[in-house]
C-alpha cells in the first residue's frame, strides 16, 4: 500500500515548549491518522524528528510499504536523504531511529515543501501547543 506522510514540529522558543504533528494518508487521499502531541521542552529540530518518527511508526503499523514523506524542514529532508551530515548528537540518535523505521518499508521518499503546503500538520503542532 502506498501512502503520504506530512510531518511538522515546532517549539515556542528554541528550545521551548514543543510539539509535533503528522497526517498519514493513503494513496487516494484518505486520512489514515492525524495526530498532534506535545513533547515537553525541545528544539524545533527535535520536534520535527519526533513527528517523523511517530508518523513512520504509524505507517509501519497500518501496513504502508511505499511512503512519500513531506516536510517543511529542509534540514530533516536533507539529513534523511543523506545529503547533509548529522552533526548534533541528539539528532544523530533520532535520525538512526527514523532510519530504522524507514528501513521497514519497501520505499521511502523525502520531499521538502514550503510551510503553506504543509498546513494541516502545522495546525496540529500549534493546536497541541495551544492546548498544553
Amino acid at each position: 500500500m502506498k501512502g503520504r506522510l506530512s510531518t511538522d514540529g515546532g517549539s515556542r522558543g528554541n528550545p521551548g515548549p514543543a510539539a509535533y504533528g503528522y497526517v498519514l494518508e493513503s494513496e487516494d487521499g484518505h486520512v489514515l491518522d492525524a495526530r498532534g502531541e506535545t513533547i515537553g521542552v525541545a528544539t524545533n529540530n527535535v520536534a520535527e524528528y519526533r513527528g517523523l518518527i511517530a508518523g513512520l511508526e504509524k505507517a509501519v503499523e497500518v501496513g504502508i510499504d511505499e511512503l512519500e514523506v513531506v516536510s517543511d524542514s529542509e534540514l530533516l529532508v536533507n539529513q534523511m536523504r543523506g545529503d547533509y551530515k548529522v552533526k548534533n548528537d541528539t539528532l544523530r540518535g533520532l535520525v538512526a531511529e527514523a532510519t530504522a523505521l524507514a528501513d521497514r518499508l519497501r520505499k521511502v521518499r523525502y520531499t521538502a515543501v514550503r510551510r503553506e503546503h504543509n498546513d494541516l500538520a502545522d495546525k496540529l503542532v500549534n493546536d497541541a501547543l495551544d492546548a498544553a
